[in-house]
């Protein structure tokens, strides 16, 4: 049977669980469901069972500070639904969901969606094989289990998680075998007239990055200015190439590699939607078109944290809040003067948090090669796709869109649904076609957007199965 909130929140990381202390304070209904077994989300994971171990600490006082946001939010009285996955949404808005084998709808006055983000995808030869996985996947293993590679691991990429897991990695007492810094040539000279702002809004952060640099560069082998790598192998890794920009190759044997080349926002609910989205030029990545509380173009569902643009944990803290003063204002609880009066204080502070992302947006830009790969590179893994297919659909004429190139290929029919193959197709299509990225746009999302099984379905009640 459908059950009705003020507000249902859809994740329990920073901008969840901030939104939903806030909203409880205006006196809001709040349910909180999140697919974790505990809140704290992908930057604060498993935060109540290791914050004061060995590995709390590894993880550094950033993680660690996260504690205080998880308190406040067991502690608001907010309703709180752990294991369970959302796979759809409806103007209403409604939002389906599974829970311990059983599907059920929720209706609310106002959604939020604090899904946060997820790496880039970045294919490249041989990022299938095993052997091969991201930074952000062998940093969860960390937080949720404590552990760590048993022998040296190759990391290539670009970006402030490659450097915070290598230093975690070596105080955990791990081995890097060698660091590929996939940073193309010159970002340092286009990001330099946006360092003054980043200095004056959070100069400590510049610190702590600086000192993870050169922390690496003392004790890794570190290779700057690589612009191609490929994973070599029959069965799992067992070589990686890579070439540099000046040149220099490289074949060296390797067991394990971890890539990173930055994140995007999760926009697969608000594509489903029909939400308007936007294209952010700097992240090269679409996210949700927004007003200044966070709401989307479909009346009532909200956005925030990094979903609304890679901003961080502190920034997603502050969106969240801003959020819900905007739901709050919107459901009547509060007049609109006074939300803004509350609100004022909190722009600001998000104004400095997000001051530095101009900045690392330019100096990590990633290289072009991961936007348009060799042909023999596969795009979609769901469906073992490779770009030299998309190619060739693409080069018959018609300007086909992603959609046409999905009925062609199957790229994007997989159980990923596009999220890791999507951007690759785009911006295949951009280059063959002669148009930029945005106006190709992406795979159109049809519900459900997470596997779902029929014996689930059957427990949706008569008037959810009809839709």
């Amino acid at each position: 049977m459908s059950r009705r909130f003020d507000l249902l929140i859809v994740g329990a990381g920073p901008a969840g669980m901030s939104a939903a202390v806030a909203a409880r304070r205006f006196g809001l209904d709040v349910l909180v469901v999140d697919e974790q077994p505990a809140p704290g989300g992908q930057i604060w994971r498993n935060i109540e069972s290791i914050a004061n171990t060995a590995t709390g600490r590894i993880l550094g006082k950033a993680f660690t500070e996260g504690m205080a946001t998880v308190r406040r939010f067991r502690a608001s009285g907010a309703g709180y639904e752990p294991g369970t996955s959302v796979w759809n949404i409806e103007a209403g808005p409604r939002v389906f969901l599974t829970r311990d084998n059983l599907a059920s709808s929720i209706e609310a006055s106002a959604v939020l969606l604090a899904t946060g983000a997820q790496e880039r995808p970045a294919p490249f030869p041989g990022w299938t094989l095993p052997g091969v996985m991201t930074v952000g996947a062998a940093q969860i293993t960390l937080k949720t289990a404590g552990q760590i590679p048993e022998e040296p691991v190759w990391i290539a990429g670009c970006g402030p998680l490659p450097l915070l897991y290598a230093v975690q990695l070596l105080e955990a007492g791990g081995k890097i075998a060698g660091f590929l810094d996939t940073t193309p040539r010159g970002s340092m000279l286009r990001a330099i007239p946006k360092l003054a702002a980043a200095v004056l809004g959070t100069p400590l952060d510049l610190l702590k990055g600086m000192r993870w640099l050169s922390m690496i560069k003392r004790r890794v082998h570190y290779v700057p200015g690589v612009k191609e790598v490929a994973a070599l192998g029959d069965k799992a890794v067992e070589k990686l190439h890579y070439v540099t920009a000046d040149g220099r190759m490289e074949i060296v044997d390797a067991r394990l590699l971890l890539v990173h080349e930055g994140l995007v926002p999760t926009i697969h609910p608000t594509l489903a939607l029909g939400c308007a989205h936007r294209w952010i030029h700097d992240q090269d990545s679409f996210a949700a078109e927004l007003d200044v509380w966070g709401e989307t173009s479909e009346n009532g569902v909200f956005v925030a944290g990094d979903g609304a643009g890679i901003g961080g944990a502190r920034a997603a803290c502050l969106r969240g809040e801003i959020a819900a003063i905007g739901i709050a204002a919107k459901l009547g609880r509060i007049g609109a003067q006074e939300a803004e009066r509350i609100a004022k204080p909190i722009r600001a502070r998000l104004k400095r948090a997000l001051s530095v992302r101009p900045f690392l947006d330019t100096l990590y830009r990633p290289r072009g090669s991961i936007f348009v790969p060799s042909d023999d590179t596969v795009a979609c893994r769901c469906e073992e796709v490779n770009v030299a297919q998309v190619r060739a659909q693409a080069e018959n004429g018609g300007r086909p869109g992603p959609n046409q190139i999905k009925a062609f290929t199957r790229a994007g029919m997989g159980p990923c649904q596009g999220r890791q193959c999507g951007y690759t197709v785009a911006n295949i299509l951009a280059r063959i076609e002669g148009r930029d990225t945005p106006d190709v746009g992406l795979y159109r999302v049809r519900p459900p957007f997470k596997p779902v099984t029929l014996n689930e379905l059957a427990a949706l009640d008569s008037g959810d199965a009809s839709r």
